[in-house]
């Protein structure tokens, strides 16, 4: 939780005092930003592009734990997990609203914490604050970003154009989210049972910030412009590998082949799972939270991307007869299924 001797409760403000305290430093940037905070709404203005919108909600205790993840963090991590999401249509993010929703626990010190996050998150990928709303919570800590994009409509990506022989592609790497939250899980109740013991995260930075302050990929996106490949559908891991196969499969009505051999997995993600007890492949298809995209795409694009080190090809498109199979290393062949993240199985 935020600990400061400076102690302001927000009610001083009262909401629109706050609203104005917490954005006065964000800067608009887009000519498609008319109107952002300060009227009874935002005017925007994307001509003649297709607009995309996603939205997504964060509730404490739910979505994230105050015990070990920073308010800034939070903050940042908030914008990107719903950039994400526009990012997965082929789409370029330009806008977010935030609202939030506070206990009286958080004084406005702690909100400003939260407002630096995001604040980065908007400086690094070119984003536009443009409105949002504060209210009292008696549930705790809660946030709901809005994100808004835009892409020409022959390039935006749906989920459900895969096509029988298309590739099945992902960028970066899997399982370091979840492997980072089991090692952040494990030095909480350490602490818990005594306080004393200070949280031991030597060597672990990568999965731990994988966790706590993931990255959309914007650079994908934009690399895949430069390469002139368009996916035949894309969506991001944010439920974990298997889960957003057979979203991409259902919605296109395919089948698809899986090699557990090319699932890209880092050293330490590999390494922590294994310290752990956990097997690195099943964090990776079922862990989520990578925010990677998950992306298939045309036979004859495959020479334009095949050297890039940051896309792997996992395996590809079949018939929707044949069914979501994983060919384990040892060649045993698995029914795909999802054990990701279920929002209402609490």
């Amino acid at each position: 939780m935020f600990e400061n001797k400076e102690r302001t409760d927000i009610s001083e403000l009262g909401e629109f005092g706050l609203i104005k305290h917490l954005t006065d430093t964000f800067k608009i940037r887009h000519e498609s930003s008319i109107k952002g905070i300060g009227d009874d709404a935002a005017v925007l203005n994307f001509k003649d592009k297709q607009v995309l919108i996603s939205t997504d909600l964060l509730l404490e205790g739910i979505h994230f734990d105050l015990a070990y993840v920073p308010l800034m963090h939070l903050g940042y991590k908030a914008v990107q997990v719903n950039l994400s999401d526009i990012y997965a249509m082929n789409g370029i993010a330009t806008q977010v609203t935030v609202s939030v929703g506070l206990s009286s626990k958080f004084p406005l010190e702690a909100v400003e914490e939260i407002y630096k996050g995001i604040e980065l998150a908007c400086n690094k990928f070119n984003i536009d604050l443009i409105g949002g709303d504060t209210s009292a919570s008696k549930q705790g800590l809660v946030i709901s970003v809005t994100s808004i994009g835009y892409a020409d409509k022959d390039d935006v990506v749906y989920r459900n154009g895969a096509g029988e022989g298309d590739l099945l592609c992902v960028s970066g790497d899997l399982g370091g989210a979840y492997v980072g939250m089991q090692i952040l899980e494990r030095e909480k109740l350490i602490f818990l049972e005594n306080p004393n013991i200070q949280p031991d995260l030597e060597g672990k930075d990568y999965i731990i910030e994988r966790q706590l302050k993931p990255e959309g990929r914007r650079d994908i996106v934009d690399l895949l412009a430069q390469m002139e490949i368009k996916p035949t559908s894309m969506i991001d891991v944010s439920d974990g590998l298997a889960s957003e196969i057979l979203h991409l499969c259902q919605q296109s009505e395919k089948g698809c082949n899986l090699y557990e051999e090319k699932i890209p997995i880092d050293p330490m993600t590999y390494e922590t799972a294994r310290e752990l007890g956990l097997d690195p492949t099943v964090c990776a298809l079922s862990g989520g939270e990578d925010y990677e995209l998950l992306f298939t795409i045309k036979q004859e694009d495959y020479p334009k991307l095949k050297n890039d080190v940051d896309i792997t090809i996992i395996g590809h498109i079949t018939d929707k007869n044949s069914g979501c199979k994983m060919i384990s290393k040892s060649n045993v062949v698995h029914e795909l299924k999802a054990q990701g993240w279920n929002a209402f199985k609490l």
